[in-house]
């Protein structure tokens, strides 16, 4: 059950492909868009962090919106994501494994923060969060995104799941020479399980970088309505504004 639209890495092929080419090279050095920027901090503890920004793509999102940090865990519980691998990979290493996106430790943070900011957004509002641990091998993992709530559908948007990436300067007793490069291909695939409260898959992302971004469109009412309950996820948040 996938609807997916064409990605930065689907591009149209054949004589239009060189079209593109001379219209990135023409514009792209000027014309880069900058990224969001945070209108209310709800979160922010080292590098993990949930606000509130300004959605480029809605000014009419149900916001705010009331979802309990429980409703939010069991939501995120559903997301699987897994290696984008092609037909060579497949072939010698065969199909993914399927993960979840969202670890146990990871929603009982992030499910109380996303509850407080969807309580408080606007209509023209979304929801970012970025989250942030060293690994056993002195690498920094992340996983960030976006969500918001537009009329029947919950959309969650990924651009990384647990990327590795060499530690940031702030994330103290590692390397500071150590450079903040992906060392691996952040290429990913996500679905929401069961596929039944799937409405679509949608990917994107800029047509001359290499980020990618994976939305979710979850009809999330009923999801709600028949998947068990992730417990004890009360707001425990004691430094926000």
């Amino acid at each position: 059950m996938k609807d997916w639209t064409i990605s930065h890495h689907q591009r149209v092929g054949g004589f239009i492909w060189p079209l593109f080419v001379i219209m990135g090279l023409m514009g792209g050095a000027g014309c880069a868009g900058a990224p969001p920027t945070p209108t209310k901090i709800i979160y922010e503890s080292g590098r993990n962090q949930v606000w509130l920004e300004k959605d480029p793509e809605s000014t009419t999102s149900d916001h705010p919106a009331n979802l309990s940090p429980e409703e939010i865990g069991t939501l995120l519980r559903g997301v699987r994501s897994w290696e984008s691998r092609n037909v060579i990979h497949r072939l010698f290493s065969g199909e993914a494994e399927k993960t979840r996106a969202f670890r146990n430790e990871e929603i009982t943070f992030l499910a109380p923060a996303l509850s407080k900011a969807l309580a408080q957004a606007s209509p023209d509002d979304r929801v970012y969060f970025h989250l942030s641990h060293a690994t056993e091998q002195g690498d920094e993992e992340s996983t960030s995104g976006w969500l918001s709530i537009r009329q029947d559908a919950l959309v969650l948007a990924l651009s990384e799941v647990h990327d590795r990436h060499g530690p940031q300067p702030d994330i103290s007793k590692y390397d500071r020479q150590m450079p903040n490069v992906p060392e691996r291909s952040s290429a990913f695939e996500v679905i929401f399980e069961p596929e039944e409260y799937l409405i679509k898959v949608k990917s994107g992302g800029k047509l001359f970088a290499p980020d990618q971004r994976e939305e979710l469109y979850i009809k999330y009412r009923e999801a709600l309505s028949a998947l068990p309950r992730v417990p004890g996820l009360e707001p425990r948040l004691t430094n926000t504004p």
